[in-house]
């Protein structure tokens, strides 16, 4: 470990698309150097090195490992490579963050769980959701009472960017090929949302569809939830509508907070608004960070957040273990609506399905027009 005072030597392992959003959140942390970037593409490595100022590239966590001793592992890269990438970074006695869903379906994530807490050392994902800025505001004003006893909180999941033929093509295109879609990549930022701020749950109710039929898996569903304190929950999601907002994809949607005392509404640009119980709604003038970051700087919050448990020896919000809830309701999700049935967490085991969602389909031919 790097010695006291000193920064936190990162190394990236991850050069695609998301990846730009972490590496910018390292280059502006100043308890954090970005001593490294890997990539089996080594001309992206190099070309996010040159970008964001790290010291060296690489194509293989192998020959990092050979060459450097980071203090902190940062896996970006798509599911598959997690498990593989994470036993290295164990086998260093090396903290790792990695990017949802850590793994490719909650069996291998609890093996990963139960192999770092055996070799003591930290796992945190990457889920930054719950560190967007207006988020935190919520989270606070909840803790204060300002909103009184909570008993309801929904999401309207609208980014708009489902439609058509080239649907994800310009940003993530295997979105396209993936047998499951709106709840595994998507819904599940919000299940973790949904516990930061109503608490835990209990139970869940989903019926799923794929509306775009060039895609594999669900791009819309609603999801009920219910709460242990007996609030209830609903995500009501798809890909392809839009939603007022500057940027959709900022929020990606619209939120609502209710308690004894009144309503909290997120916009889509990032703002909360409150009503109280038979009042006017006004602003909350909370921070919605930054414009052009993911999330308001959502990367950058937990990456800071990561960066100070590590340095002061404290439990992050985020560790593998804790995580493990958010994949277990997940698969509970999908077990109701295969079943389509409510599903108790209490006892839920969740099992494989090899089973698609939906059956296959080709891309229609477009219609002849006379």
């Amino acid at each position: 470990m790097t010695t006291a005072g000193a920064p936190l030597q990162v190394a990236v392992i991850g050069a695609g698309f998301f990846s730009q959003f972490h590496l910018q959140a390292w280059a502006n942390l100043p308890q954090a150097r970005l001593m490294a970037v890997c990539d089996a593409d080594g001309g992206k490595a190099q070309a996010a090195c040159q970008r964001f100022g790290a010291l060296s590239s690489f194509e293989s966590l192998d020959d990092l490992l050979t060459h450097v001793k980071p203090d902190l592992i940062d896996i970006v890269t798509p599911p598959a490579a997690h498990a593989d990438l994470i036993s290295q970074a164990l086998a260093h006695r090396i903290p790792v963050i990695c990017q949802k869903p850590f793994g490719t379906d909650y069996a291998q994530a609890l093996k990963l769980t139960q192999a770092a807490e055996a070799a003591g050392v930290t796992l945190v994902i990457h889920e930054n959701f719950r560190f967007m800025p207006w988020y935190r505001h919520a989270k606070a004003l909840v803790e204060s009472g300002a909103l009184g006893t909570l008993h309801s909180i929904s999401f309207r999941l609208r980014p708009g960017d489902g439609q058509g033929p080239t649907a994800y093509l310009d940003r993530q295109p295997y979105f396209q090929t993936m047998p499951r879609l709106l709840v595994v990549e998507t819904a599940v930022h919000f299940i973790d949302t949904f516990r930061y701020l109503a608490g835990e749950v209990s139970a869940v109710y989903a019926r799923l569809r794929r509306q775009n039929p060039v895609i594999a898996g669900e791009d819309s569903g609603i999801i009920v939830f219910e709460f242990e304190n007996g609030a209830a929950g609903v995500f009501d999601g798809n890909r392809l509508n839009d939603h007022v907002a500057t940027n959709p994809r900022r929020t990606m949607g619209e939120m609502w907070l209710e308690g004894s005392r009144g309503v909290l509404r997120l916009d889509g640009d990032g703002r909360l608004w409150f009503k109280p119980h038979h009042g006017s709604e006004q602003a909350c003038g909370n921070d919605t960070g930054e414009t052009q970051a993911f999330g308001g700087g959502a990367c950058q919050a937990l990456q800071a957040h990561v960066l100070d448990c590590l340095l002061h020896q404290r439990t992050p919000e985020n560790t593998a273990r804790a995580y493990l809830r958010n994949l277990l309701i997940q698969e509970a999700v999908y077990a109701s609506h295969r079943g389509g049935q409510r599903i108790e967490l209490a006892g839920f085991e969740p099992s494989p399905d090899t089973h698609p969602l939906f059956p296959a389909t080709e891309t229609p031919a477009p219609k002849e027009t006379t």
